[in-house]
Order: structure tokens, then sequence, then C-alpha cells
């Protein structure tokens, strides 16, 4: 009985179509950070676990994805297993059989990268990436298992214009990608000085942890979530407000300058003079897209330090499809104390589900040849072969039909790779040293000289 195909939940196929679409994707963003000024780097797809664990917080080391140790994995195994059920403890045992796992985003192995490749790096280093990165999470719309990251760093200085810098990244990208998107910005100094002024100075990944779900579960799912963490009822009181809080940027900001001032909060007045800083700066430069401080933001990594950053299509409903934020010692962990850096991700899988959903990508986007040598038998493909290698060196695509078969069938092809023109060269186009070509869009079919043919559509003669 043959085995019906099928590939794991939460990874894809891609057609050629969608393949040039996810390209045009790839190059767009590629070609920003370029003009930015950024370098290309790359990492392995698998990294020690030893390097991932710890640094995404505890859901997210429960989303790695484990590699099986090869030989005779689960003997570390024997007589370590409860008989009941309920005590058993997964990621535990999978760390006993398991000492590498899939990359769970670019940023983590990028701060391992720069602290082993230190000496060879000019600081500040910036660097872009555009690697695949894979989370063992519920497969749903817009979230894969397997799916594209293209990031780009500013590692090596504490300067908040590299801060200014994400956020033009941010507005370049998506104005060439022609998509209307909100910047939200938030900072985690912001977030520590309300963690403190709830009198909870030391649970701020708990409590930022639930506030980073307020778009979805509203304020009474934040509540229930911090409620379950001892949160008291008091110290919730004085988040509310924070959440609730609706106004423009200046405003919000003379709202926290005033908040932290009364409460003697030096770490959330040092969040929000970055915030005026930075704030201030996106105006006078010119940023065409949307920006919002938005206090609710906060970005469940636990790597964050600084400045975070989150975008949204402002035309189709989806989660953020590109984020990043400020973080003062990622590299410290490896052993490379005071390297601060900040970056960005762009989640292209999202951007791609964006622009297909508003019918933003270009229409002749398949990476199809511009021109198509139909075969007329063996002595004529080989003259065909010898118009084709012309073309190709003056950068056109172009490919000879394989076989000689009814001209019906060519066309057929030809129309289904969705190239704009064929060219016939036949026995009596061979003898008068001629060919026909014929526009597929117009329909509009010639006879002419070969040489005359190259330099019309840009043949070397």
């Amino acid at each position: 009985m043959s085995q019906k195909p099928s590939i794991p939940k939460g990874t894809r196929d891609f057609t050629p179509v969608e393949a040039s679409r996810r390209n045009y994707i790839f190059d767009t963003i590629r070609n920003v950070f370029k003009e930015f000024g950024y370098a290309p780097i790359e990492t392995p797809a698998m990294e020690n676990l030893s390097t991932l664990l710890g640094k995404y917080g505890e859901e997210g080391d429960r989303l790695l994805f484990k590699i099986l140790n090869s030989g005779n994995s689960f003997i570390p195994l024997a007589g370590k297993i409860p008989d009941d059920p309920s005590l058993i403890d997964s990621n535990a045992l999978s760390l006993m059989v398991s000492d590498k796992g899939l990359r769970y985003d670019l940023t983590v192995p990028f701060a391992r990268f720069v602290v082993q490749n230190q000496n060879e790096l000019t600081f500040p280093f910036k660097r872009y990436q555009i690697q695949p990165v894979w989370r063992a999470d519920r497969p749903q719309k817009g979230r894969y298992r397997e799916f594209y990251q293209c990031d780009a760093d500013v590692i090596g200085s504490e300067s908040l214009f590299n801060e200014l810098e994400m956020v033009q990244l941010i507005d370049a990208v998506f104005k060439c990608l022609d998509l209307r998107v909100l910047i939200r910005i938030n900072n985690r100094k912001v977030l520590a000085g309300i963690a403190g002024i709830m009198g909870y100075p030391d649970r701020l990944i708990d409590i930022t942890v639930a506030m980073d779900k307020f778009d979805k579960t509203g304020l009474e799912g934040v509540r229930e979530e911090l409620l379950q963490k001892d949160i008291t009822p008091e110290g919730l009181a004085r988040l509310e407000p924070l959440l609730l809080f609706k106004g423009v940027n200046t405003s919000k900001i003379s709202f926290l300058r005033k908040l932290f001032e009364d409460n003697n909060s030096k770490i959330g007045l040092q969040g929000m003079e970055e915030l005026d800083w930075l704030f201030k700066r996106i105006e006078e430069t010119g940023v065409e897209q949307a920006v919002e401080l938005d206090l609710t933001l906060a970005r469940g990594l636990d790597y964050y330090t600084g400045a975070i950053f989150e975008v949204k299509a402002l035309d189709y409903a989806i989660g953020s499809i590109c984020g990043g934020g400020r973080y003062d010692d990622l590299t410290g962990v490896f052993g490379l104390k005071n390297m601060s850096g900040v970056g960005i991700s762009f989640g292209a899988e999202r951007i791609y589900d964006v622009l297909l959903c508003l019918d933003k990508f270009p229409e002749n986007i398949l990476d199809a040849p511009q021109i198509i040598f139909f075969n007329m038998g063996d002595k004529e493909a080989v003259t065909a072969l010898g118009y084709i290698k012309q073309f190709r060196m003056a950068g056109i695509s172009c490919e000879l039909y394989p076989q000689a078969v009814k001209l019906k069938k060519q066309f057929d092809y030809a129309t289904r790779r969705g190239t704009s023109r064929v060219v016939i060269i036949g026995a009596k186009e061979m003898e008068a040293g001629e060919v026909t070509t014929k526009n597929l869009i117009t329909g509009e079919q010639k006879t002419m000289e070969g040489k005359r043919f190259l330099r019309m559509f840009g043949g070397v003669v």
C-alpha cells in the first residue's frame, strides 16, 4: 500500500508563484537593510541548548524544538520515568536525551556569534540576517512552526539614534511594500517603573507577560492572570489606569512623567525620558508611518531592557508583523559584558499574508523566462541555442522547450509558465536567417532578421 505524502503541521511547501512572492519580500527587505549600511551574516539552524535555554522565558523554553542525541539516546532515562503520568516532567526528561535545538529566533544566536567573532568585527556592528526559525507552537492563522525572520541589529552602541534608525528602517520597508502600518513603541524601563509602583518590583516578568496579552484578553484577562499569580487587588488598581489611559503621544508622556515623579521612580523616569527623546526625533525626521506610544506593549522576551517595538498592519487583521527592542547585556551570558544592542525582526510569513489579502504583490512576480524558444527539430534547436546564449549574456532570461512536439503543446507550456514572448525558428527561418516571434499578451506576431531581433530585445549581437 502506497504511503500518502504529507508534511508536519505548521510547515508548508511553496509553489513557484508563492516562492517568487516570498523572494519579493526578502529582496525588498534586504535592499533596505543594505541601503542603511547593514552587513549579512548566517548562523547554523541548530544551536547548543545551553545557548538557547533561559533566554526566552519559561514559555519560550517550552517551545524550543529539541534534537535527539545520536546513538542510544534513551539510556539516560532508564529508571527515571515516574509510574504516575501526572509526575512526568516532559521538558526535564527531554534535556536528558538532547543537548541541541533548532534556533527559536535570530537574536540569541547573533549574540553568541558576536562573542565568538568579536575580534573580527568592527563595532558598532550592524548586521542583517534572513533565515528560518522554528517554534513548537500550536499552528493557527498567521502562526507557523517553521517561518522566516528578517532581522537587523546594531550592537556595541548605547546611542538612542540606533532606536531611531530602527523606526526609520520599519518606515522604509513598509513604504516599499506599499503597506500602511502602526508602529507601537514602549520601554521596558517604563514597565519596570510600573511594576515598582504596583508594589512588585521583582515581578516584572509576570506583570509584562500578562500585560502583553491585553490586546487579546482585555482588561479582565490581564486581571485574572495577575490575580492567579498572587498580585493583590491594590496592585492591580494601580495598573488599571495605565492600561486604560487614552490620548496622543505627548499627553501619554506627560502622564508618565507625573506618575513617576510622584512615586519617585528613577528607572521609570529614565525610560520615560528615552521615549520623550525618541518621539521628538521621530517627528523631526519625518517618519511617514503612524507611530504610537502604547503603554500596554510589553513583548514577552526576557532579554529586552529598553525601547521595544511592535508593528501591526492597519488594513488587515493579523498579529504583529514586525517587532524588536533594546537589549543591554545579551552577550553577557556568553562572557562579553557591556555590549548593548538594539534590533528588529520582520515576520515574512505574516507580511506575505497581508500582501496577498490586500492584493499588493506585483502582477508579473513569477520568475518566468522572458522568452521561450520553441523546439522545431534538432538542427533548429541548435540554432535557437545560439540566440539563447546571446540573450543570456545580456541578462535576459530565456529557455528552449526540450522536445520537438506539436506547437499547441509548446504554446500551452509558454502560457502556463507566464512568459510574454515566444520565438519560432523553423527550417524556413533558418534558411533565411530569420526568426518568427509572437507576443503572447498582445497576440502580435512578426518575422524578422535574426540580428535585428537581437538588437530589438537587448541580445548581444
